[in-house]
């Protein structure tokens, strides 16, 4: 009897993503994590809309092409990425993380990256129903 060959390693996944004008453009490679929906102030108002959804990456598969984005602090230990040229909001960094969250649309809203919860359920709005908490 044979015993079965292993599987070859797969290379990791990279995505692509940016703002709306695509002055800001990345990549990102890396297993996503904790695909998720935000109700906060923060995310409320930055967006103009009742929550914004994120997904982390290892921040060392991040690549930026063209400028970095100019980087707003929201928090105390937290900033945000925003396009200069067309406003759009593109990722968040806590200060010390091995991770950053980039919103869920630059990457082309992929089909496989669906919102897994949904943070700060107190402040969100009545009339659109809740993200399941879908986790493990």
């Amino acid at each position: 009897m044979t015993s079965p060959t292993p599987a070859a390693p797969t290379a990791p996944t990279t995505r692509a993503g940016g703002c709306r004008c695509g002055t800001i453009r990345f990549t990102v490679t890396g297993e996503p994590d904790y695909p998720h929906t935000c109700s906060c102030r923060d995310c409320q108002s930055l967006s103009g809309g009742p929550m914004m959804s994120w997904v982390s990456f290892p921040l060392d598969g991040l690549a930026w092409f063209g400028a970095e984005p100019p980087w707003h602090r929201t928090w105390p230990d937290s900033r945000r990425g925003f396009c200069p040229a067309c406003g759009s909001q593109v990722c968040a960094l806590d200060d010390g993380a091995g991770s950053i969250a980039v919103t869920l649309s630059p990457p082309g809203n992929p089909p496989d990256l669906v919102p897994v919860n949904q943070s700060f359920r107190e402040t969100a709005v009545p009339w659109l129903p809740q993200v399941p908490d879908t986790r493990n």
